[in-house]
């Protein structure tokens, strides 16, 4: 089975994981580059590569030159690791105070104080919950069940909705609390004396869910006392015939502009909330415990305690802490099977949420194998559903088109709702868990085999996020043996790698191009000259001299397939055609007559140019329409392109392609009269002694139309402009 094939077959088609099976899997791993695999296996055509890249590169990079939003590479990264952080943390010389972590006191038990609740009420956001009506469901039920996502204000819910009715004083439960133990709890400890009851995130499992029955037995026994309980479930949490209602979380402005109100006047909160700094996070999409610290932050910047620098880092550091959290190892972790679908999300951003949730399954598999060894990974086939399933991972579902082969196809889409997350996500797995990186590592490559080039493009796009995160390993783990594959889809992946790599900003990688383009290793040059050809433009005389010294590589002579020659030329191609073009054909001209490779690499880049049209225009050849802009503005490369026609056509190695690529033209010019008249203006440049002309002469008078049909009209038409020598 090629890897391909392995990828499209899902995880349970996957090797075994006991000791044995995984041994076999090892020694029977460079087997996937074999057999069948080797035998279909063709390098992709270069523009159709190009076009997948750009259709398939996430939101958070592109090959458009755009920098990458949000500052997660272009600011400054935190580091902090180790999960949840308490206390202090100073960014510069400035002191934020963030107490994400100040959420487990909600697990303790007893009396909760008065003036606890007071300082709450005093800054709770109740716009747009529906808390009224929870409100009176609570006072006629005497018992809620109120389930939301996870850090949505739940607990300060049901604590205001106690004090909402009068329910006072109010005890706390332990979230232990077994379903059974509910209405005994209630009767012992002394605990007649309270009237409120809180139990925060209850704890259920399948085999022990919470039941209806558990319910009536406690709202029997609170009834006769006149009390009232609040429990607050998550969104997996078990439940059983229990009627539930939903907490509908606050904005994020409204819980910012509460917990200002005490701090600061009116008018002062007005002018803070119209910073550009507060304008960032409230489109960022934070909960409102991040949004209630915000509020400190925001309060101790208006106080002259800290200076936007720190202001306009706290959105970030939010979601680095709520990442580091989401990957913990505690009592209140996440499912190995969730952890795994929040990094298949963050490869996969933007994507159809099926296939996420297809390879998600798939890394679970490495993961298990990973953490246990002698288990045979398993995988639910039915598992959580997918709106509980993104509202843990804070993302969000969407309809929009997938760009195919085929054109583009209506999917389901899944996304984080913080265009950070992702890239912060894969940062923290690759650095701060580096015992996951075999499994990483061994996906990846699963997905470098896919079939699919969406797959395979977020394969690569994954990596360079690595890589900009940690070059070295990433390099060593991942890109190297990708290049040194025998399979050219594989080699593919680790072009897409190294030219997002660079556009993520991460240093070095034209070196590594460069160094690749002279060694030994046939597969790291076939992927130098290729990366070449995409990021190029920037650096184009380093690049055509990198080039030039792969041409004169002596495997190229022993290239009997002309693998070699054909990327060379196609990397030229690309180039020509970048908006780097100008400089690009000045220095092949300049360096054309140096030695015959580099003669070769030159105008067999510039046919391969001549024979691609324009992106947005089919049938209008992209070279002859920068020829009629140059000329029509009297530039240098009007001159230039004439100058390499010439050549090409007067070359023997040369001569029959240019005239294949010429041919196109002319049948282009028959069915568009715009292309006719920029090639009519064309040809006179082309002819400066009478071999040219008659060669070009014999071109129009013998060449047929599509098909072997009659020679088209505008060939005798254009035969009229050649000039007479």
């Amino acid at each position: 089975m090629s890897a391909g094939d392995a990828a499209g077959a899902g995880p349970q088609q996957q090797p075994g994981g006991a000791p044995e099976a995984a041994e076999e899997t090892a020694e029977t791993e460079p087997a996937k580059e074999t057999g069948e695999a080797e035998e279909t296996d063709r390098p992709q055509d270069v523009w159709s590569a190009r076009r997948d890249l750009a259709n398939h590169t996430p939101r958070t990079m592109s090959l458009d030159g755009s920098r990458v939003g949000g500052g997660v590479f272009g600011g400054v990264n935190h580091g902090i690791g180790g999960g949840t952080f308490h206390g202090d943390v100073h960014v510069g010389t400035t002191e934020i105070h963030y107490r994400f972590g100040a959420h487990s006191a909600v697990h303790s038990s007893g009396e909760i104080p008065p003036e606890a609740l007071d300082r709450l009420a005093a800054s709770f956001a109740s716009a747009g919950t529906g808390f009224e009506a929870l409100a009176e469901r609570l006072r006629d039920e005497h018992v809620l069940v109120l389930t939301g996502p996870h850090f949505a204000g739940r607990r300060t819910a049901a604590l205001m909705l106690l004090r909402r009715i009068g329910a006072a004083p109010v005890r706390a439960m332990g979230p232990d609390t077994s379903p059974g133990d509910l209405a005994g709890q209630l009767d012992g400890g002394g605990q007649e004396e309270a009237r409120g009851h809180v139990l925060c995130d209850l704890i259920t499992e399948r085999g022990s869910p919470l039941r209806e029955a558990h319910l009536l037995a406690v709202r029997d026994r609170l009834a006769k006392r006149d009390a009232y309980l609040v429990i607050t479930v998550g969104p997996a949490a078990s439940l059983e015939d229990v009627p539930v209602a939903v907490w509908r979380q606050p904005s994020a402005k409204d819980v910012l502009t509460a917990h200002l109100e005490p701090l600061a006047d009116a008018g002062r909160v007005r002018e803070l909330l119209s910073l550009p700094a507060v304008t960032e996070f409230l489109g960022r999409s934070h909960q409102p415990r991040e949004a209630a610290e915000f509020a400190r932050v925001l309060a101790g910047y208006a106080a002259g305690q800290s200076d936007e620098r720190a202001l306009g880092s706290y959105s970030l550091m939010a979601l680095e802490n709520q990442v580091q959290e989401w990957f913990e190892q505690d009592e209140t972790s996440l499912h190995l099977r969730e952890k795994a679908f929040l990094v298949a999300l963050a490869v996969f951003d933007e994507a159809p949420y099926a296939l996420t949730a297809e390879l998600s399954d798939l890394f679970y598999s490495f993961l298990q194998r990973t953490e246990n060894a002698e288990l045979s990974p398993a995988v639910p086939v039915f598992g959580t559903h997918i709106g509980k399933r993104l509202q843990l991972a804070r993302a969000r579902r969407y309809d929009a088109e997938e760009h195919t082969e085929w054109g583009p196809v209506s999917q389901v889409m899944a996304a984080y709702l913080d265009n950070r997350a992702a890239l912060v996500l894969l940062r923290e797995v690759w650095t701060g868990h580096p015992s996951a990186r075999p499994a990483l590592v061994g996906w990846l490559r699963e997905l470098a085999g896919d079939g699919r080039p969406l797959v395979r493009t977020r394969a690569a796009s994954t990596v360079a996020v690595l890589a900009h995160t940690d070059l070295p390993s990433a390099m060593a783990l991942v890109i190297e043996e990708w290049a040194g594959s025998r399979l050219f889809r594989h080699r593919l992946v680790a072009v897409s790698a190294l030219a997002l790599t660079h556009r993520l900003g991460t240093p070095n990688v034209p070196r590594i191009l460069d160094a690749w383009c002279g060694s030994e290793e046939a597969g790291q040059r076939w992927v130098a000259i290729r990366t070449h050809g995409l990021i190029g433009p920037e650096r184009p005389v380093e690049t055509l001299a990198a080039l030039r010294a792969a041409a004169r590589h002596p495997d190229r002579q022993e290239d009997p397939d002309k693998l070699v020659t054909g990327e060379l030329a196609a990397s030229v191609a690309l180039l020509l055609l970048s908006p780097a073009g100008d400089r690009v054909i000045a220095e092949l001209l300049r360096t054309l007559h140096t030695d015959r490779p580099v003669f070769d690499l030159a105008v067999g880049g510039f046919v391969s140019a001549c024979l691609r049209d324009q992106d947005d225009r089919p049938g209008w050849p992209a070279v002859l329409d920068w020829y009629a802009r140059s000329a029509a503005l009297g530039t240098q490369d009007a001159q230039d392109i004439a100058a390499l026609w010439r050549a090409a056509l007067a070359d023997r190695g040369h001569s029959q392609s240019a005239l294949d690529a010429m041919r196109r033209w002319v049948l282009s010019a028959d069915d568009d009269e715009e292309v006719e008249w920029a090639l009519a203006a064309l040809l006179p440049a082309l002819v400066t002694t009478t071999a040219e002309r008659q060669r070009l002469g014999h071109l129009l008078r013998t060449m047929h139309g599509e098909d072997s049909t009659p020679p088209p009209p505008a060939a005798g038409r254009l035969l009229t402009t050649l000039p007479n020598r």
